[in-house]
């Protein structure tokens, strides 16, 4: 989908799903005419039957009611789970369902990512928050921090239909690399006349996507020109955190032309791997004045950024090699002081309150050497690592529609 930014929108920012479950709910059952919902992930749990709930009650108001969930991230929703959703007269449809081969998925890669909700055409939810009871506190400590935005305005229309369009396979025609690149330059124009609007003070914003066919690389695009652009302050809070050289470089650049870098990761992360791989840039980052800090509190799995302010991003794509060049995602791009602000003043408070700075170790040369060396291989390996898994054999990707069960 080709993103384009937009004035006159209005956007609060949820913060876990304290604030997020009670709200999207609400609006979701006072659905009048239509609601649109995608998630990678939906469980039968307390948060899963909640959504339940409200679906159907949209449902039975007469609304047209469509879900579409992550055959990887959800497979294992009972009949019981979804017999009510079915009768009640929910279109709920699975995007690559899974794939066993002796009892284990397989079908792990290009994942439907996406976490949005789109009701009555008017208000629209983007973020990285899944339907989960993993997003509550009340889980305990391996409760995830993460965002969403509820937006309203001219923005929702381009959400909305995109959300319809993604019912449809053939919204994945692929197109000539030449209109890939008229739309390319025009994303970039549209960016620069939207940062000279953003200082006048009118705030804009953009829905950004990411697929493996015409949108590879638009959501670290958008990240790249707005590092370039910073002026007096970054802050990325990002769960998987793995971002590509050019990312990498831009924002080593900023540092060192005196910006102030903060980045904020997993320092109690939900997988091991993650600390490592992340741990492995660490010294590059923060040899270029980048400063690194790991939140403790609990696994971090928000997908936020703000600089100078005044731009600000939230959405699902991680800063890693599989959401930058493996899974579909959906991000939303704003140039709103009064957005930014807030989402850069709940980071800071996370930093000053759950965070610790990482500082770079005393260790002899052999041991700087041995360091240097594997971040070097691992680095490229991962880095390379999407353009391998999308060249492998592999089916087109298939939605499902769920049907009632015949007995």
């Amino acid at each position: 989908m080709k993103s384009s930014w937009l004035p006159g929108n209005e956007f609060t920012l949820l913060e876990n799903g304290e604030a997020f479950f009670p709200r999207v709910f609400e609006v979701i059952a006072a659905g009048q005419r239509e609601v649109l919902l995608e998630t990678f992930i939906l469980f039968d749990d307390k948060v899963g039957r909640g959504l339940r709930e409200a679906l159907m009650q949209a449902a039975r108001r007469g609304a047209d009611v469509n879900v579409l969930v992550d055959g990887w991230g959800s497979p294992d929703l009972s009949e019981a789970f979804m017999a009510p959703l079915i009768e009640a007269g929910v279109s709920f449809r699975v995007f690559d369902p899974v794939v066993k081969l002796m009892g284990k998925r397989v079908n792990l890669f290009r994942r439907m990512h996406r976490k949005l909700v789109v009701v009555d055409g008017q208000r629209a939810f983007v973020g990285g928050i899944n339907f989960s009871i993993d997003h509550l506190a009340e889980y305990g400590p391996l409760a995830k921090q993460d965002y969403a935005v509820e937006i309203s305005g001219p923005l929702v229309a381009q959400i909305h239909d995109f959300c319809r369009a993604s019912l449809d396979e053939s919204r994945n025609a692929r197109r000539s690399w030449r209109q890939r690149w008229k739309e390319r330059r025009h994303q970039v124009s549209d960016y620069r006349s939207s940062s000279a609007a953003g200082r006048q003070g009118r705030p804009e914003a953009a829905f950004v996507t990411r697929d493996n066919v015409n949108h590879r690389t638009d959501i670290e695009v958008q990240y790249r020109m707005a590092l370039r652009g910073a002026k007096q302050r970054v802050v990325i809070a990002n769960a998987y955190f793995f971002p590509g050289y050019r990312l990498l470089k831009d924002l080593r650049r900023a540092a060192r032309r005196g910006v102030q870098v903060d980045l904020i990761l997993q320092g109690e992360p939900d997988m091991a791997i993650v600390k490592t791989v992340a741990t492995l840039l660490h010294a590059h980052l923060i040899r270029s004045g980048v400063r690194v800090h790991e939140y403790c509190q609990r696994p971090l799995h928000g997908k936020v950024a703000v600089i100078d302010d005044e731009w600000a991003t939230v959405g699902s794509s991680n800063l890693d090699p599989t959401s930058l060049g493996l899974n579909l995602e959906a991000n939303v791009f704003m140039r709103d002081p009064v957005f930014a602000r807030d989402l850069r003043e709940r980071l800071d408070d996370l930093m000053v309150t759950s965070c610790r700075e990482v500082q770079l170790p005393k260790i002899g040369p052999v041991a700087s050497l041995w360091v240097q060396v594997r971040s070097f291989f691992v680095f490229h390996f991962l880095r390379g690592f999407p353009i391998v898994a999308l060249r492998l054999p592999r089916q087109e990707p298939k939605i499902t529609l769920v049907q009632a069960d015949a007995g």
